[in-house]
């Protein structure tokens, strides 16, 4: 049972992704992308392998049917789910693989949980950034489209953490 709210969380919050990018534009200084916290928040037992497939199809399905622009998510999102573990295991410690446990907020604590999605938050949009045309335009225009976006993406990654990521959830 649990297993099936996590997907149908994680499926409800694409689909909010899309109708953001769809419906919702703040300015040409903001992406604000959740994309990044939902791969962060995969069950620890998904691979490397079904990582990268699962970041690649989200970032196509939001490519294709939000941005316009085919691959740009998926792109900025499969260097994400690449370095995923890595990240996990730097800012939660590996005991979390050692017991096999997901990650939480209430375990981890806020603070921790945050540094995880300012870093990945970070990468994606370093990669979608560069990817959107960051070479016709200005160095302090892509710094300041980098800040506000890495603010924005990380207030709303952090309140909506707690929907994926239940204190409760089971293997």
């Amino acid at each position: 049972m649990e297993k099936n709210r996590f997907e149908i969380t994680f499926l409800l919050l694409v689909i909010a992704q899309i109708l953001t990018c769809n419906y919702f534009h703040f300015s040409y200084y903001v992406t604000l992308s959740i994309l990044p916290l939902l791969v962060l928040c995969l069950p620890l037992r998904t691979g490397m392998v079904g990582s990268l497939l699962i970041a690649a199809a989200v970032g196509l399905a939001v490519d294709l049917l939000a941005d316009g622009v085919a691959g740009l998510n998926a792109a900025a999102l499969i260097p994400v789910a690449f370095v995923r573990r890595g990240v996990i295991g730097a800012v939660f410690g590996s005991g979390v693989f050692a017991r096999d446990e997901d990650i939480s907020i209430r375990k981890h604590g806020r603070p921790k949980f945050a540094l995880a999605i300012v870093l990945v938050q970070a990468l994606f949009l370093l990669v979608y950034i560069a990817l959107d045309g960051a070479w016709t335009r200005p160095l302090w225009f892509n710094a300041l489209r980098f800040a506000a976006s890495l603010l924005a993406g990380e207030a709303v990654s952090l309140l909506l953490a707690g929907l994926l990521v239940p204190d409760d959830r089971k293997k």
